[in-house]
């Protein structure tokens, strides 16, 4: 039998490790806890701003602010936190904790505040420098690890950071291109990075708790996939609506749904850390196919892009917060029946923000506030379970 002994200099490295807040050990525990609690309230706050007067003056537009917020404050705290976190497990190196990471995290608030508060220029400034800090900390780490398969990510962060500067430049007049389209093309590039990390865990995560299941992947349709995929969100932000966007569109949601047919949906309905994953990738046929509808005039780009927003985007980030979390902190990878309800919620928020207003538009103020209480309650859940743990040593005394 062998037996592990730790020497005085593995013990000694051990607790210099495990030293310090236990938030700040891995990207993922602050920008976490961060994103869920802005989750939380920038949704009630842009519904004050829509029908309250609000006491709170900002310095932009509301619907800019809310769509701004909700991919630069929201999404891109999760992205932060996943690579922060998947960086390391990806290369073996260390990504930034401690102070470093604190002060990332301040970074990211610091821009939250400011958009309130102001002065433009200095909310602008802060908002912009995150992204190129952390696309230059991944490419290096990505580079010293010769891990190249990974190195598209930094590109997709250096085209967000592009994008955010021309929402910036277009607000002020500066540059004269609409600031929805710049914001067009935030949500594009979100959904392409959703589009490929669903495509590597989601399949693997289904066949390893499978038992006898063996997903096989085929190259050229994943390249097909993403290439119309990328094609069509080109279009979309780019050129006027038309027939060709809408073609585009409705390829693009055709082979998504035929590329998640042989990932076996069904096959995880008993188990909701996956169920989540597939019913929220199953969000992009929808979006896609209610946004070539928009091409036409059918339906309102709006339902399109809340489609995305809320059912694509918003449930891969509760499933990815909740399981990733969970493995990270050393717990067991079983959704609990409180992670369960902030799953159906998010579900619920997305059907009743697209489906209701197609149904009933005499209603629109009621479906809103309906899917923006569903909303916040799933990342309420998600603060009082995984708030603590986020906040704590992992349970099996390791770091990270």
């Amino acid at each position: 039998m062998l037996v592990q002994i730790s020497t005085p200099t593995s013990a000694a490295k051990r607790a210099a490790l495990l030293k310090g807040m236990p938030l700040f050990r891995l990207g993922f525990r602050p920008f976490y806890f961060a994103a869920a609690l802005f989750a939380c309230v920038a949704v009630p706050f842009w519904l004050g701003l829509l029908f309250v007067r609000h006491p709170v003056q900002i310095a932009m537009p509301g619907l800019f602010w809310h769509a701004h917020e909700m991919l630069y404050g929201f999404a891109v705290a999760v992205i932060v936190g996943f690579l922060m976190t998947a960086g390391k497990a990806w290369t073996g190196l260390p990504t930034p904790r401690g102070k470093p990471l604190a002060a990332l995290v301040a970074l990211w608030l610091a821009a939250r505040v400011s958009a309130l508060t102001g002065p433009y220029p200095l909310y602008a400034a802060l908002d912009i420098a995150l992204l190129p800090v952390v696309a230059c900390i991944l490419c290096v780490i990505l580079l010293r690890a010769k891990n190249r398969r990974n190195l598209p990510l930094v590109g997709i962060l250096v085209m967000l950071a592009l994008a955010n500067i021309a929402f910036h430049l277009s607000s002020t007049g500066v540059l004269a291109v609409p600031p929805m389209q710049s914001l067009h093309a935030a949500l594009a590039l979100v959904v392409m990075i959703a589009c490929v990390m669903a495509g590597r865990v989601v399949p693997a995560f289904t066949a390893a708790v499978t038992p006898g299941l063996k997903i096989v992947m085929h190259p050229k349709l994943e390249q097909l996939t993403l290439g119309v995929t990328a094609l069509a969100l080109i279009l979309w932000v780019v050129s006027p609506p038309g027939i060709i966007t809408m073609m585009a569109f409705l390829a693009a949601a055709g082979l998504h749904l035929y590329r998640q047919s042989r990932w076996h949906p069904w096959g995880t309905r008993g188990r909701p850390i996956l169920w989540i994953l597939h019913a929220a990738y199953g969000w992009i046929a929808i979006g896609f196919a209610l946004l070539a509808l928009a091409q036409t005039g059918v339906v309102g780009q709006s339902i399109g892009l809340h489609a995305l927003a809320v059912g694509l985007i918003g449930g891969l980030i509760i499933g990815m917060i909740t399981r990733t979390a969970r493995g990270h902190t050393g717990r067991t990878l079983r959704a609990s029946r409180p992670e369960v309800a902030a799953y159906i919620l998010i579900m619920v928020a997305a059907l009743v923000r697209v489906v209701m207003p197609i149904v009933a538009p005499g209603w629109y103020a009621l479906w809103l506030f309906l899917a923006a209480g569903a909303w916040s309650i799933a990342f309420v859940i998600y603060l009082a379970l995984y708030g603590p743990w986020l906040f704590s040593t992992r349970v099996d005394g390791k770091d990270g």
